[in-house]
């Protein structure tokens, strides 16, 4: 299987659900892309691709960026930090609340980034950019400089890379 035919696989199984979480929202659904081997393998080395060689860790937005994440940070042969929902971290050393498209939240992060490492910024998809506009700040407050983002999937007409700006997607809709 070629690379474009192993991602047009993958684009294949990203399902939508309407309604989920609430009434008006379109859920893009990439648990079939991640049980598929050859399609996670297409999409991770895609996402690691424009960013080889540039960075040190791979940072992955709870929860299905931690997924993608984890095997972008395996592949690459870095280390992975995460970054979570509050409340969810023994001992988060700075957190970043924001806006999304249906509500409010919080994301938060240990202290594991050392000053100056290189961070490839990782979710599933890009909305309206505020999970990522967040990220990108929890990064810089714990030291670390975001040299990459990437998202499996954009979500166009809604504003987010207006908001975080350059960033890499595999798949738009």
């Amino acid at each position: 299987m070629t690379p474009e035919t192993a991602l047009a696989h993958a684009d294949s199984l990203i399902r939508t659900i309407p309604d989920y979480p609430q009434p008006g929202v379109l859920f893009r659904d990439v648990t079939p892309l991640l049980a598929d081997a050859t399609a996670l393998r297409s999409v991770v080395d895609a996402m690691i691709a424009p960013f080889a060689g540039r960075f040190d860790v791979v940072a992955g937005i709870e929860a299905r960026g931690f997924l993608l994440a984890g095997a972008m940070a395996t592949a690459a042969g870095v280390g992975l930090v995460p970054i979570r929902k509050a409340g969810k971290l023994p001992r988060p050393a700075a957190a970043v609340s924001y806006t999304l498209e249906y509500g409010t939240a919080t994301i938060e992060a240990h202290d594991d980034i050392a000053d100056g490492t290189r961070v490839l910024l990782v979710d599933d998809v890009l909305a309206t950019g505020g999970t990522l506009v967040a990220a990108h700040e929890l990064i810089g407050r714990l030291g670390g400089v975001v040299v990459g983002t990437a998202v499996l999937m954009e979500l166009e007409g809604l504003g987010g890379r207006e908001a975080v700006g350059d960033v890499y997607s595999v798949f738009t809709a």
